[in-house]
């Protein structure tokens, strides 16, 4: 091998090429000496990943977490360097952080390290709120409910109860605040968005009860109005979106007749709004489209005609937010259903992900929640949808 080759970049470009043709073992080898390649030269953030990559590839490869573990390991020690000095910045970036914390909490929670888990869930809890106790100083607001928020989501991890329930109070307070300044400037879809958060947070302190639902119901109206805005300006798209999150308010705000009505004028509308993308042979709206008319049958009980729709949403687009909006709407209707906490949970969870872009970990989220008693033959009409037997 030539002394070209040495460099981790092409250590690694070779190894990836040597996997991606089947020479696994050499192409692991490879990837081993970039990633080592890369920690002398003090690029931590490269060799992270690539023991990282390692290390998921064995597990997957052979299904033994004891083969697994060294690579996770060193990659979870790595990114957790490189949390310290992301925080020793001036300007921290929010981005880069939740990359490196999740990374670290993945490895732990893939390797059953629960005392690990535990330490650096509540490590990172406390930096998320020191960050979003400054910002609140700084007088910046959503990036304070930013760092609130991924505190919280880290306390609600390893089940911190005192730790979550402080952390929502802040969050409810805040929420209220960007809730009344967006009603006051007009602006009701974010108001709507405020108040369907603040509905999350004081479900964690009360439960599914009737402060959650009036709160529900607030966010519905909004959701509503913010459609009556749109719909008086023509435009059909941004109505029908509104639409659709104020059924599912409604919905979890148990006023189930409205919610119920609401699905039955979008559900119209959107064919309407189909036929109009078609004409135009923009198939990637359309596609989205029909995703909100299967989220609107869900919601109005319509299941079997939900699937039918949502396999044609499929034909135009696979991605994976789709799959995580049709089990959400899912559970979503069993939890008004059945005025359940537990499922609203899982419905939160996943929505932090889905909010976040981290897509796999919000699909395998849902897909767990979906393994109820009560909805595993809807799962499986889903995996049937998406091709999977």
């Amino acid at each position: 091998m030539g002394l070209g080759l040495e460099e981790p970049e092409d250590l690694e470009q070779l190894g990836m090429q040597k996997v991606r043709e089947g020479k696994v073992k050499d192409g692991l080898k490879l990837i081993l000496r970039a990633a080592r390649g890369y920690e002398e030269a003090g690029r931590k953030k490269e060799a992270a990943r690539l023991y990282r990559y390692l290390g998921y590839f064995l597990l997957k490869k052979t299904g033994a977490i004891e083969k697994a573990r060294p690579s996770l390991l060193k990659s979870a020690y790595l990114y957790v360097d490189l949390i310290e000095r992301e925080i020793s910045r001036p300007e921290v970036d929010l981005d880069v952080l939740d990359e490196y914390c999740f990374n670290v909490l993945e490895v732990f929670a893939t390797t059953n390290d629960r005392r690990n888990l535990v330490k650096y869930a509540e490590e990172f809890a406390s930096i998320y709120e020191d960050l979003g106790d400054s910002y609140q100083e700084n007088d910046d607001i959503p990036m304070a409910i930013r760092a609130y928020e991924s505190a919280y989501w880290y306390y609600r991890l390893v089940d911190n109860i005192e730790g979550y329930k402080k952390l929502a109070e802040t969050i409810i307070t805040l929420y209220g605040q960007v809730a009344e300044e967006k009603l006051e400037k007009g602006d009701t879809e974010n108001a709507a968005v405020a108040f369907y958060r603040l509905a999350t947070y004081i479900k964690a302190i009360f439960g599914y009860d009737i402060h959650f639902i009036e709160m529900m119901d607030t966010a519905a109206k909004n959701f509503e109005k913010a459609s009556k805005i749109a719909y008086s300006e023509g435009d059909l798209d941004r109505t029908t979106t509104y639409l659709v999150r104020a059924q599912y308010a409604y919905l979890l705000a148990k006023n189930f007749n409205r919610a119920k009505l609401i699905g039955l004028n979008t559900v119209r509308m959107l064919y309407q709004v189909i036929s109009s993308y078609r004409g135009r042979g923009d198939e990637e709206r359309a596609a989205e489209k029909l995703m909100e008319i299967s989220e609107a049958l869900i919601g109005m009980g319509k299941f079997e005609d939900a699937i039918e729709t949502y396999k044609g949403a499929l034909d135009y687009t696979g991605q994976l937010p789709f799959r995580v909006r049709i089990r959400l709407a899912v559970l979503k209707k069993l939890a008004a259903s059945n005025t359940s906490s537990e499922v609203l949970d899982d419905v939160e969870h996943v929505e932090y992900y889905l909010r976040k872009g981290k897509y796999g970990k919000a699909l395998e989220l849902a897909e767990k929640a979906m393994k109820r008693e009560e909805l595993r033959k809807m799962l499986k009409s889903i995996h049937e949808a998406e091709g999977i037997y």
